[in-house]
């Protein structure tokens, strides 16, 4: 493969070093600065001839994954708080063809795609310093091309396993509570927290299997307004002692239920309305918040490092927490007159001063709690921040069953084995249990979490929500730590299989034919069709229940295919011997 390489500060030496092994070619980029100065933009090219390529992958690519012209490329943008420096391409099959992955997950870098029509092949890139960043003397970094004809997952987690064991991304140990279902109040509740509610859901929760309550936004004000109202008043990080009384007597009470508390934080927000404002006024990052009724703390003042990391230590220390929701971390992003830090600053780099403050946050909260459970929300997923999460959750996608399945896959396949959690399920009190129950279906795969009234259900939505929470517990092995396979990435994956020994748990989204040769097949039916078609399973017993776990058939297959009535949301279930009921 031939690269070439453009752009770079004027006096910069620049080089490129390839080493091919097996299919993977990785290409280190070394450039050489007269002195310290932010580095232009460095842009390394190359050709990859278009055969049997046709869709993109990346985990920040959605909806739309076709092949686009090199005039108007697929990009995938990453940073530290920013998704990462992955991007493949596949085959009409889901194999790879080529899979691109950056040893530097930190500064901003942007991978392109794109078919030149003059020569059918893919016009490739990788753009560094995309964003102007701090000063630098010198800089490399790894570019890994992965060539292997491949299944795409394959190749994706290999590359993780490459971060975490080549780039010194070493992820932050997952505590058993992390993978426990949760019962957040963000959709439930928003911000209408009220301390004799909280412990009345927790007591509620225990019946369902949720083991951990996330308190969200709302806790630190006693007004109600807008969320961006709310945000002006983030800074201070009281207690709303009109919405939750004493704050550690409602964690003891928590307790007592037998849940785990998790406490919001929006980290990098600072509101005009806080008292904490006038202070800090001079150490904000231009273009973080909305600009005008709050703004992003500048983290390259220690100052403000120390200042947001007492908070957290209060929470866990003082007030007893479990956990900590940390929120909002992809705001710290300068620009402007911020880009170039003051003389006060202990660092120059944004980044590196969001890794010193990520850093000291998880030494000093498990030094208090080695057992601590930290959320981080997409998009700030990628492996170097990784080192401090141990819950990687979904964006907020209410009520959007596609949006959540399809981003679950593509977490569990980029985050090794960290706890990934859905976004919170919640539905309509007024639907159906057959479509509430879709919800479900599709975060299967995925740590459960429930934002939900329990006592509003009726009686069929609060039998399907045990059910289906009772069979992901009795099947969480499976369904966490199973081989996962998902097919036809560019259709929002129509079916997704984790796969044990022996046992299979395939989730069917839209027709496809499921493959039953193992001991133990579970089938999801999401296809909004009663029935599914399975295969290798002549002879086999079979149970259908409906999303209630109410069985509707049961008997022994006949035939090597066979199509099974079974209902919308409804499972099936094929074993070698007769079924127990569940």
């Amino acid at each position: 493969m031939n690269f070439n390489v453009s752009g770079g500060n004027e006096n910069a030496r620049i080089n490129i070093e390839v080493s091919e092994t097996g299919g993977i070619t990785e290409a280190e980029l070394i450039a050489v600065f007269d002195k310290d100065e932010i580095p232009e933009r460095i842009k390394v090219s190359w050709k990859f001839p278009a055969l049997d390529c046709y869709s993109t992958w990346s985990p920040s690519i959605r909806d739309d994954h076709s092949i686009q012209p090199n005039w108007a490329p697929r990009r995938t943008s990453s940073e530290l708080a920013r998704w990462m420096p992955l991007h493949g391409i596949l085959s009409v099959g889901g194999e790879n063809r080529l899979l691109i992955a950056v040893s530097d997950a930190l500064r901003p870098i942007e991978i392109e795609t794109g078919i030149n029509e003059f020569d059918s092949c893919l016009d490739c890139s990788v753009t560094f310093f995309t964003r102007p960043t701090a000063p630098l003397s010198s800089y490399s970094t790894v570019i890994r091309l992965d060539c292997r004809a491949l299944p795409f997952y394959e190749c994706v987690k290999e590359a993780v396993g490459w971060w975490e064991t080549e780039c010194g991304y070493t992820p932050a140990y997952v505590p058993k509570a992390a993978l426990e279902p949760v019962n957040s109040l963000w959709y439930s509740y928003h911000h209408g927290l009220q301390a004799d509610e909280i412990v009345r859901q927790c007591q509620l929760s225990g019946e369902y299997g949720m083991k951990t309550v996330i308190i969200d936004d709302g806790w630190q004000m006693d007004e109600s307004e807008s969320v961006s109202g709310v945000y002006a008043y983030c800074g201070d990080w009281q207690v709303s002692e009109k919405k939750l009384g004493d704050i550690r007597l409602l964690v003891d009470n928590i307790h007592k239920t037998g849940m785990k508390a998790v406490l919001w934080f929006s980290v990098p927000f600072i509101g005009i309305k806080s008292k904490s404002y006038p202070h800090f006024k001079n150490m904000i990052l231009q273009n973080g918040g909305d600009g005008e009724t709050y703004f992003a703390l500048d983290p390259r003042y220690k100052e403000v490092r120390e200042y947001l990391t007492a908070f957290y230590v209060r929470a866990v220390g003082e007030w007893g927490f479990d956990g900590l929701k940390l929120d909002f971390i992809d705001s710290f992003v300068a620009s402007g007159d911020s880009l170039i830090a003051e003389e006060k600053c202990d660092f120059s780099s944004v980044e590196d001063a969001v890794m010193a403050l990520l850093d000291g946050v998880y030494k000093k909260l498990t030094a208090l709690n080695p057992e601590v459970m930290l959320e981080f929300r997409q998009s700030y997923i990628g492996p170097a921040v990784r080192k401090y999460g141990n819950m990687l959750r979904v964006g907020d996608c209410p009520i959007d069953a596609i949006k959540n399945r399809q981003d679950i896959v593509n977490m569990r396949l980029t985050s090794g084995k960290t706890a990934v959690h859905s976004d919170m399920v919640a539905w309509n009190y007024e639907d159906s249990a057959e479509s509430a129950a879709c919800q479900l279906a599709s975060i299967l795969f995925s740590v459960p979490q429930i934002s939900v009234r329990l006592d509003e259900l009726n009686e069929e939505h609060k039998k399907m929500l045990k059910f289906y929470l009772g069979f992901w517990k009795e099947n969480r092995d499976i369904l966490l730590n199973g081989i996962l396979t998902a097919e036809n990435p560019e259709c929002n994956y129509n079916s997704v299989t984790a796969s044990g020994d022996n046992a299979r748990i395939t989730v069917v989204y839209a027709d496809s034919v499921v493959d039953c040769t193992a001991k133990y097949t579970a089938a999801v039916n999401v296809t909004k069709k009663t029935g599914l078609v399975l295969e290798g399973c002549a002879g086999k017993y079979f149970r259908i229940v409906n999303c209630m776990g109410e069985e509707t058939q049961s008997g022994v297959v006949q035939s090597e295919i066979v199509r099974l009535p079974v209902p919308i949301s409804g499972m099936v279930f094929i074993t070698e011997s007769e079924i127990k009921v569940m």
